[in-house]
């Protein structure tokens, strides 16, 4: 066990919190997959688990290996991963898959295993790692907007429009990290409000096509728009239902919550076991239970923070902040749909809710995160090695 801990490099922070909300997930994956079972008809609450373990498993997995790559080969794997990321995004929009009359062309399933991928989060990490190695790339030039359109925002707007299709949610949540990052990354704003205004008028025409030609986008463009008009408006919709089970979820968690798969509106939520698990979780662990995995969050935003700040490189500050960040914001979007904070979008609790690749996806970033942590305290280990034994270091530098 020592050996596996010691093997185990990087922040320990970000692993603690990693583990301890990869354990929880058990607790309430388990419960709301009877909503799977009994409701639903679709396997056995036992099956659901070791399903979810599994993943989790080869997500650690995912993690360790990860962190052993150093830094600075992301760079050139993004520029590799990139094109395979467009034609695996393209494949899945042209399958033109429906459920229900709706464009659900968001996953590919996988040979042998059969697991669903969605490729969508897999096109998120690699796009916000490419965008960290051109804006470190750029950083002590003048930046020439046309010099940028190329490199930088052609494979941006093409990833986000094979997204946009299926999962407006995703590309406009992807749309804006890019901004974040490019903000931070030193580009300047005039250029990044010109690229706005280009993202709102993409988005218009998409809308007002998919509009005059039902048939190419169907029922995708009217799910989002009813979505906003009744969370702006406070009508009725399909996707109030949800919102209303999961507000009485939530109601009666009270302060300590109803206990451990004591939860009743699990039966009533449709997506209980993903989109809405953390109502579920308020309702069997109370507002405290609640607050304390805001609380885990908030933690790994601060460490991911800390990491970036210590990194010696822009890449590896860039780096940090791109892949990190956006696993804290989408949790927090999940739970601010849950208590009708902002609108219906389809984003699941990372970590957390049970689900297919999007867990493995998540953990590729974390693993992301930790190789940037463990070049810095290897960093470390030198200085201090340098201060204690400087004839020692120096020449085993000779």
């Amino acid at each position: 066990m020592k050996g596996i801990l010691k093997s185990l490099e990087g922040d320990k922070a970000i692993w603690g919190v990693v583990a301890l909300l990869a354990l929880f997930s058990f607790l309430p994956v388990y419960s709301a997959s009877s909503n799977l079972v009994y409701v639903v008809g679709n396997g056995t609450t036992v099956g659901h688990l070791l399903k979810h373990g599994l993943l989790l498993v080869l997500g650690f997995g995912i993690i360790y290996s990860v962190h052993k790559i150093p830094t600075h080969f992301f760079k050139g794997l993004s520029i590799i991963a990139l094109p395979v990321v467009l034609v695996l995004l393209g494949y899945t929009l042209a399958q033109g898959t429906t459920i229900e009359g709706a464009n659900a062309s968001r996953w590919i399933r996988l040979p042998v295993v059969g697991i669903t991928f969605q490729t969508s989060n897999l096109a998120a990490v690699v796009l916000m790692i490419y965008t960290a190695r051109y804006l470190s790339k750029i950083r002590d030039r003048e930046i020439r907007f046309t010099e940028s359109i190329l490199p930088l925002w052609l494979p941006v707007f093409l990833v986000l429009i094979l997204i946009l299709p299926a999962n407006f949610s995703t590309a406009a949540i992807l749309f804006c990290m890019v901004l974040m990052l490019c903000f931070l990354g030193g580009y300047p704003t005039k250029y990044l409000l010109s690229i706005i205004g280009a993202g709102i008028v993409t988005l218009a025409l998409f809308v007002l096509l998919a509009k005059a030609m039902p048939g190419v986008f169907p029922n995708r463009v009217d799910t989002w728009i009813s979505r906003v008009e009744s969370f702006w408006d406070g009508t009725d919709s399909e996707g109030d239902y949800q919102i209303e089970k999961a507000k009485i979820a939530i109601a009666s968690g009270g302060l300590i919550g109803n206990g451990a798969g004591k939860s009743v509106m699990k039966n009533f939520l449709p997506q209980s076991s993903s989109d809405f698990i953390y109502a579920i979780i308020i309702e069997e662990y109370g507002l405290l239970g609640g607050l304390s995995l805001l609380f885990f969050y908030m933690l790994l935003l601060f460490r991911i923070v800390v990491v970036a700040n210590a990194n010696q490189t822009v890449f590896g500050k860039l780096l940090v902040i791109g892949v990190g960040l956006p696993i804290v914001f989408q949790a927090l979007i999940n739970m601010a749909v849950a208590v009708e904070l902002f609108p219906v979008t389809g984003q699941t609790l990372p970590l957390i809710s049970s689900g297919g690749t999007s867990i493995w996806m998540t953990c590729l970033a974390i693993g992301v995160v930790l190789s940037a942590s463990r070049k810095q305290d290897e960093q470390k280990e030198i200085e201090h090695n340098t201060e204690e034994h400087p004839l020692e270091v120096l020449s085993g530098q000779l």
